[in-house]
């Protein structure tokens, strides 16, 4: 069994749960995931199954997009819902519109983030979170993310409350913390904030209609149309450009040699040589001979 699986990662599971049930469920050992989220995020989790489990790395560096709940008036540890309170500002608070929109504005783009205690960044070895668990505080790297859109989904002109909450939708990188993203949001608006909830409605291509829960997952396989939902490991590339091959290349490609640079290649840009629409190899720029390019990845013609 080969291909990439939308799942529909429900609340109260972690990414590694979901792969664990399954193998259960598929009754093959080769399945992954393609990025964590938090037990209480629902949402696109696409799944790689097979030879598909080669291209979860490219998967997991497309771009995502979330609809989160901003909480305005308290801060917490995680900087989500499930963490303690670590301060709070319970004062009527009355914020227009224009305010937020202008904050959201300010933090899109290229921004500044501090990844929260409670993450599995690794520092000198460890995950945060494990530094956190023990109380123990340590500098976090601050790292660059892109957000390439933020959306004030909710519609009215002004916010007011002791606790003011508010839709967003993100459109993101690679590495972004939406939970961050709702402290900076209450930073710029003067107050303590945290992320309320949070779901992931789009992983790269797959989108929360492509989705199908753990449930459907188990009744697809017993009704033998399971691979009726299985995606090809293709979709994984289509950030790359695809160059159909002729006998003669297939063979150079198929043995996994290093070739003459190709026109569609560039440094940021792996290319993809296919045969018949099918992957053979994903081949990047050489890392010590510029002129030349070398195999990233190799697939087998029949996956």
């Amino acid at each position: 069994m080969n291909g990439i699986l939308p799942l529909w990662k429900e609340k109260g599971m972690t990414s590694h749960d979901c792969v664990y049930k399954l193998r259960k469920i598929l009754g093959t050992k080769k399945v992954g995931h393609t990025g964590t989220l938090d037990p209480n995020v629902e949402g696109v989790l696409p799944i790689c199954i097979g030879q598909a489990t080669k291209v979860a790395e490219y998967i997991t560096d497309t771009g995502k997009e979330y609809l989160a709940v901003v909480s305005i008036g308290k801060a917490t540890e995680t900087e989500d819902a499930d963490g303690a309170v670590v301060s709070e500002d319970d004062t009527y608070k009355q914020i227009n519109r224009r305010d937020i929109e202008a904050a959201l504005e300010k933090l899109t783009g290229n921004i500044i983030q501090i990844p929260p205690m409670y993450s599995a960044v690794k520092v000198n070895g460890r995950k945060l979170y494990e530094y956190a668990r023990k109380g123990i505080e340590v500098e976090r790297p601050k790292r660059s993310v892109v957000i390439h859109q933020i959306e004030l989904l909710d519609q009215m002109e002004s916010f007011e409350g002791t606790d003011v909450t508010f839709t967003i939708r993100v459109a993101c990188g690679k590495g972004t913390y939406v939970r961050t993203l709702a402290v900076q949001i209450g930073a710029l608006l003067g107050y303590p904030a945290h992320m309320a909830s949070l779901i992931r409605t789009v992983s790269g291509t797959y989108q929360q209609e492509d989705c199908l829960t753990l449930d459907q997952v188990a009744t697809a396989k017993d009704e033998g149309e399971i691979d009726t939902y299985l995606r090809p490991l293709e979709d994984a590339l289509t950030e790359f450009t695809f160059v159909e091959v002729n006998e003669e290349e297939y063979v150079t490609i198929t043995n996994g040699q290093v070739l003459p640079e190709h026109p569609e290649l560039t440094e940021k840009t792996p290319i993809v040589f296919t045969k018949n629409g099918k992957a053979l190899a994903v081949y990047k720029v050489h890392p010590t001979k510029p002129t030349l390019m070398k195999p990233e990845k190799m697939f087998p013609i029949n996956h």
